[in-house]
């Protein structure tokens, strides 16, 4: 025991030892090298980052469009007290809703911010005007409230977009008369009672019955069961009016399928109508500014004239009518209207994806951390190659995206009733490509702002919560690939069937020969637009033929196609991710050729060969189907950081091209040593 004791106390005197050596100050010259310590301060990336390219000429391409009236409406948000706005460095100020605030409160503010933007004309044109040019400046002006507050738009969205939608869709003149001008002007505030607590994705299965009363000429809408009520209802616990409720239409003992209902569900003083029951859905992860609730109707009765019927109609006497005999072609036609949620889904994701990168770019750039020599200066976090790996794939990744809303958002003003398949099959895809990957983002770029990460004021961290729900609302993201699947094969199927060749969802590839893959990927082989296209085609065009071979075998194994489709599912998978990645590539290229500024092209031509060797490097299927051998897929992850080193110099032209005003952005975005000062403790 002695020796122990005494080893242990030998151990800890030359501990003491080694500590005193550092803390003594031996000579004058260790003092005057203490002394000439300077304190850490903050560098403005601008002045040590100059653009290559006009990042005003490259915004245009990545919004698309009304980049003016965005302009406008994020400089209107920021000038009202409304919106939270605080002074917090450099004389910046910056906005945000006040996520200390109770749900109550919060759902307060978003309906004065709402009463707000009436006033300020933002609404104007939203339901009255059905042009083109009306149509896209809602979708950015949607997309800049966004980026403020996630409750504002989804509140907002389920009034215009949902409700309003719906009438405007689903009904014809003589509810466009009754309820659109009034729904613009915020006189009623709709909501829209579709999913149940035992049916979400599953629209068809929900259980709310609506049963026809000829003799009164009525529709009784009732919840028969528990597993019936309406539920995650946006703006139905505290604030709207009426609803649309969907429901089984029955008439005279038959069911003719779900339809379209509207119902008053609050009277003039806000409380619940007769026969109508309101509950509060509870706090969530987010958006607790909108008010979810769930409904409960007790036999309430609505007129004739309250079913949407554009579709199919119900004559006074009961009869049943429709111009569309298949029951399964009436449902698609009357859920049709609906893809412009996922529209604005798929373009919010893309802007707040923007939000977070722009924020984590600007913090790589001024932020250092350790370095590589001995008493050498430290590093900036973007010099480190390890985190130019981290955020530089998804700003590719982001900006190869927004030209993808972009097209979506134009080929939703453009839609024909031939059109409505392409634009439900583009929708699913995009939206659920793109919801998943804001998440990626706001994870990686939450990461790699550290600590600073964690503060909700820097905005990255309380963006997870807020967006999350995107993968599941206005569709489940598994299930919106299995229809892009399902509707790949069903194409695939027609065209082998009638032996013509392939003309929409951008397989007129499939058209052509095989592509062929060279054996050895050289670097301007890997950048080479044509090899980018050719693989990812390859990919598509076997992943189909694969799919397709084995939901065949199934069925010849006496399964049902349903049945042999799920069983196919991880092939479902791989097809639906690769239909969406070659169809975001060929848009961005093609906007790419579009451009005649040089050092722009020439940075997208990057950005571009990015965008496909991540996916490449992200994606299992390439080695396993065998579309690249196992040395050229080690030469596209080289390729990668390859293209990280490109791309550096670019990094912050790229993120200010993104539009986002200081303001949206976050404390960390710029001195972030200013903004944690004593002296800045009272504008936190």
């Amino acid at each position: 025991m002695d020796s122990l004791f005494n080893s242990g106390a030998e151990r800890a005197a030359r501990r003491a030892a080694i500590i005193a050596s550092h803390l003594i100050q031996r000579d004058s010259a260790s003092a005057s090298l203490l002394s000439a310590s300077n304190c850490l301060h903050y560098n403005q990336p601008e002045l040590t980052n100059p653009a290559s390219f006009n990042p005003i000429h490259f915004r245009r391409i990545l919004d698309g469009h009304h980049v003016e009236a965005r302009d406008w409406l994020f400089k209107l948000m920021e000038e009202s007290p409304l919106f939270c706005p605080k002074n917090r460095c450099e004389g910046k100020v910056f906005v945000a809703p006040d996520y200390n605030a109770t749900k109550e409160q919060q759902r307060e503010m978003t309906m004065r911010r709402i009463e707000f933007l009436l006033n300020n004309g933002v609404f104007e044109g939203w339901l009255t005007d059905s042009s083109a040019d009306a149509t896209l400046r809602k979708f950015a002006l949607m997309e800049c409230l966004g980026v403020y507050d996630h409750s504002l738009v989804i509140k907002i969205g389920v009034h215009f977009i949902l409700w309003g939608s719906a009438i405007k869709f689903f009904g014809t003149k003589i509810h466009h008369e009754k309820w659109l001008n009034d729904t613009e002007k915020y006189k009623v505030l709709g909501c829209f009672a579709m999913t149940e607590l035992g049916h979400g994705s599953n629209v068809r299965g929900v259980e709310t019955i609506a049963t026809y009363d000829s003799s009164t000429r009525e529709f009784i809408i009732n919840t028969p069961c528990e597993s019936a009520q309406k539920y995650w209802i946006g703006g139905a616990a505290n604030h709207a009016t009426h609803t649309i409720v969907f429901a089984q239409l029955h008439i005279n003992g038959r069911n003719e399928g779900v339809h379209a209902f509207i119902a008053q569900i609050r009277d003039s003083n806000g409380n619940p109508c007769p026969n109508i029951r309101i509950a509060e859905c509870g706090h969530k992860i987010g958006l607790n500014g909108v008010d979810n609730g769930r409904i409960w109707f007790d036999n309430v009765r609505v007129p004739r004239e309250n079913l949407l019927n554009s579709v199919a109609d119900v004559l006074p006497d009961g009869q049943y009518v429709s111009s569309i005999k298949d029951p399964d072609q009436r449902f698609a036609a009357f859920l049709a209207p609906l893809t412009v949620g996922r529209v604005n889904i798929t373009a919010e994701a893309v802007y707040i994806s923007k939000v977070a990168l722009a924020i984590a770019t600007r913090y790589a750039l001024s932020r250092r951390a350790f370095s590589v020599t001995p008493n050498g200066p430290e590093i900036l976090l973007l010099d480190y190659p390890s985190h130019q790996r981290r955020l530089i794939p998804l700003l590719a990744k982001v900006c190869v995206q927004s030209c993808a809303a972009n097209f979506l958002k134009t080929l939703y003003i453009q839609k024909t009733p031939e059109a409505n398949k392409a634009m439900h099959v583009y929708s699913s895809a995009l939206k659920a490509v793109a919801s998943w990957q804001n998440m990626i983002t706001l994870q990686e770029c939450r990461e790699a702002c550290g600590g600073q990460g964690l503060k909700t004021e820097n905005r990255v961290g309380i963006l997870k919560g807020e967006y999350d729900v995107q993968s599941t609302f206005e569709g489940d993201n598994n299930v919106l690939m299995q229809q892009v699947s399902k509707a790949l094969l069903a194409e695939y199927v027609a065209v082998q069937k009638k032996k013509i060749p392939f003309k929409s969802l951008g397989l007129e590839h499939m058209n052509g020969p095989v592509p062929l893959i060279p054996t050895d990927l050289t670097n301007s082989t890997l950048r080479s637009s044509k090899f980018q296209t050719d693989l990812f085609c390859l990919r598509e065009r076997d992943l189909l033929q694969r799919f397709a071979k084995e939901v065949s075998y199934y069925q010849a194994q006496g399964e049902s196609k349903e049945k042999a489709f799920l069983l196919s599912y991880q092939l479902a998978e791989d097809l639906a991710r690769a239909f969406t990645e070659r169809s975001t590539l060929q848009v961005f290229l093609e906007a790419e050729m579009n451009v005649l500024q040089a050092p722009l092209k020439a940075v997208m031509g990057l950005l571009r060969s990015m965008y496909v060797a991540t996916c490449i490097d992200e994606t299992a299927s390439f080695l396993r189907y065998g579309y690249l051998s196992v040395d050229n897929a080690a030469a596209v992850r080289k390729e990668v950081m390859a293209l990280c080193t490109d791309l550096r110099p670019h990094a912050l032209a790229i993120v200010s091209s993104f539009g986002i005003p200081d303001s949206y952005l976050s404390p960390i975005a710029f001195d972030w040593i200013e903004a944690n000062t004593w002296g800045n403790l009272s504008s936190e």
